[in-house]
């Protein structure tokens, strides 16, 4: 099975990419942008994966990605990048052009990414793709991040075009809706926040990328009549 993994080398994509790459029978490729150390430790320990390097904000990266794609006979594509800055700033204050240039970074990239894959799933007449969303879709949004959850409420009804466009070439299309990480994404939250949505929390602790990777891992092995369907990580908050 070949598998793509966009923004694989840091944060929640990186493991995604350890687990998924510890099963040999998988080929693994994954997008990095500056994690270039991660990049080149991942490909050492794990014979059966590729680094492709790829700035989202850079079209003529982006371009020479898809290239590499159409030649690849990926069975799984997971949607995972997120380029630029965790923007936190209320609704009223963000400048307009922040939104633009998101839709830009993290929205059109992905555009072009699952067209090209698709084309490839519909030759082969199967294939699946795995969308990484937000719980913030489902559960009450922290103030200041109306930016961040539209790029994510867009990407959420694509995944549903998706789905309903590919099913008869048995291609699926799903997405998972994680809570609250700490990962490189949110480095710079304070910990005292940090500490807080941990006792809010119905478990008391946070949710860990590892245990988002793994519910990846079953959707990526589940059956084709797993379809349109979002899957929320949050402990039924």
């Amino acid at each position: 099975m070949n598998i793509l993994i966009t923004g694989g080398a840091s944060g929640l994509g990186k493991a995604i990419t350890l687990l998924l790459a510890g099963n040999e029978t998988y080929k693994v490729y994954f997008t990095y942008n500056s994690s270039s150390e991660n990049a080149k430790e991942i490909e050492k320990q794990f014979q059966n994966s590729k680094a492709l390097q790829c700035d989202f904000k850079d079209e003529k990266q982006v371009d020479e990605l898809l290239n590499i794609i159409s030649q690849l006979d990926l069975d799984v594509l997971i949607n995972n990048a997120f380029c630029g800055i965790y923007e936190m700033n209320h609704f009223h204050k963000t400048n307009p052009d922040s939104y633009k240039l998101d839709f830009e970074n993290n929205i059109l990239p992905v555009i072009k990414i699952a067209q090209s894959v698709i084309k490839i799933f519909r030759k082969k007449k199967k294939g699946k793709i795995i969308t990484i969303l937000t719980s913030y879709l489902s559960n009450m949004p922290p103030l200041g991040v109306s930016v961040y959850v539209a790029g994510k409420a867009y990407l959420k009804q694509l995944s549903k075009v998706w789905a309903i466009e590919n099913i008869k070439y048995n291609i699926t299309s799903n997405s998972i809706s994680p809570s609250f990480m700490e990962t490189e994404l949110n480095n710079k939250v304070d910990q005292r926040l940090i500490e807080q949505l941990k006792l809010q929390h119905p478990l008391k602790k946070l949710l860990t990328p590892e245990e988002v990777a793994n519910t990846i891992a079953c959707m990526i092995n589940s059956s084709d009549h797993m379809n349109g369907v979002d899957i929320v990580l949050n402990a039924g908050a």
